[in-house]
């Protein structure tokens, strides 16, 4: 029985359009001046009024960019024009205190993706949206606020709790941790700033939503997130960009500190248009039984380089990576995740998997390393690569460094291909091609699928369709 071919599928040869690439109108954008230099941090700076320290650790990142060389491994990046890209867009001059007080053309954005609609029905506790390089809206449950959980945007928390934001920024990823953490320290903007307290568990998620609207824009948000001894949160983001004939850079940071018996989830849903170059950096810290989970969709992007981790620092710590691929024509998922575990009795588990179809590529890049001191450590690893045609390319990178003899270490891979036979069987049960397809697809990823919201759940699914429909990127 032969593989199918890309031709002999033509409902799949649309995938590569993209269902959000609409732009709005950009006065701000087109304004908006090209380039990086010491003025461009310094003016970033000074629009923020930030205090001395901020500008200090601004300008040492953008010193330790310019020294660093581009990542020799993984995606190809040579098409990144640092000196054409957009640093600092700002949209509108204050936020909103409600969805009617937006700007109309961004209130229109968010209508448009179902942001508010998300808030009327409570399915979240709390709402931020970014704009471009800044947080244009933020709203928090009252009760959660009166428990004592800030859920507000980063350039606010440096204002309002300099105390609280000193002690934790940069000591999880650090000024000069990569090229990009770099840049993005230089020129950070927006982002969440979050804090837990002891004991307080947040049960519906946290919503923050990025949009990058202008062209050759580069969005740079910083995320923080502290979670107290025996606290939980649930931090939900999405993203999407317009389609444009040249690209755009979203390079994130993303630090969170679980203290003891303390767990946190972060669950990602990416849906980038293909010319955006995504590539973030994404760390977690957990102390004494605490636990830390991140939960990774992603379906759109030119190129994709993101490897979150947990550092496992205290005994019975756990750390959990459950993520998805997808990659279309012209698309790279370079993906995987970093369990370093530190303590005794520690544990980890990764599960990935991935789909690329039309020529795209995935690649899964993942590190476990088990240190001295940390007998009793667990960590399994599970990695599973769909191929939905002849054409496209998968590939699994794992590194392990064990330092103990006592310790659990499982690896598997397998990547696996839509036979015929598959095909077959389901549409002599009546189904349609492309349905047959999708329900492959759909079964394929359910394992991650289950773990979400359901809400989220159901958006991932609907994503799912539209992708192997053609509707998306």
């Amino acid at each position: 029985m032969t593989l199918p071919t890309e031709t002999a599928h033509p409902e799949l040869e649309g995938l590569g359009t993209y269902e959000f690439g609409w732009a709005d109108s950009d006065a701000a954008g087109a304004a908006a001046k090209r380039g990086l230099s010491e003025a461009v941090v310094r003016d970033i700076s000074d629009k923020k009024n930030e205090p001395e320290w901020m500008l200090k650790l601004r300008l040492k990142g953008l010193k330790l960019f310019g020294k660093k060389p581009m990542p020799n491994w993984g995606s190809d990046l040579s098409g990144i024009d640092f000196d054409n890209i957009k640093y600092f867009v700002r949209s509108t001059e204050k936020q909103a205190a409600s969805w009617e007080d937006l700007p109309e053309d961004i209130k229109n954005t968010y209508d448009k993706l179902g942001i508010p609609e998300a808030e009327k029905q409570r399915l979240v506790a709390g709402v931020a949206a970014q704009y471009e390089s800044e947080v244009v809206y933020h709203q928090i449950n009252e009760e959660l606020e009166a428990q004592g959980v800030i859920f507000m945007d980063t350039d606010t928390a440096l204002k309002e709790h300099p105390e609280l934001f000193k002690e934790y920024f940069g000591t999880v990823i650090p000024v000069g941790d990569n090229k990009f953490a770099s840049l993005n320290s230089a020129v950070w903007s927006g982002g969440s700033f979050i804090y837990v307290p002891k004991g307080v568990h947040v049960d519906i998620p946290l919503q923050a939503y990025f949009r990058i609207n202008t062209e050759n824009m580069g969005q740079f948000e910083r995320t923080l997130i502290i979670v107290d001894e025996d606290a939980y949160v649930h931090y939900v983001e999405g993203c999407t960009a317009p389609i444009y004939s040249s690209d755009s850079l979203h390079s994130a940071v993303v630090e969170i500190i679980v203290k003891k018996g303390g767990r946190c989830r972060y669950t990602t849903i990416q849906n980038w248009s293909n010319n955006v170059y995504n590539l973030v950096t994404k760390r977690a810290v957990a102390y004494e039984g605490a636990t830390m989970e991140w939960v990774d969709g992603n379906i759109g992007s030119k190129v994709t380089m993101k490897y979150p981790a947990v550092y496992l620092m205290g005994e019975h710590a756990k750390g959990e990576t459950l993520s998805i691929a997808f990659a279309g024509e012209g698309q790279h998922q370079d993906a995987g995740a970093k369990m370093v575990h530190m303590a005794p009795n520690t544990s980890s588990n990764i599960v990935s998997k991935s789909v690329a179809r039309g020529g795209g590529r995935t690649s899964y890049r993942g590190l476990i390393e088990i240190g001295e001191g940390a007998p009793g450590a667990k960590s399994n690893v599970l990695c599973d690569a769909l191929l939905v045609d002849t054409i496209s390319r998968s590939d699994t990178y794992p590194y392990v460094d064990v330092r103990e003899d006592d310790v659990s270490m499982g690896h598997e891979a397998t990547v696996s291909k839509v036979s015929e036979d598959q095909l077959f069987y389901l549409m002599s049960r009546g189904l349609t091609e492309f349905e047959a397809m999708a329900m492959i697809v759909r079964g394929f990823v359910e394992p991650i699928a289950k773990e979400l919201p359901m809400e989220y759940a159901l958006e991932l699914n609907r994503l799912i369709e539209l992708q192997m429909e053609g509707s998306v990127g």
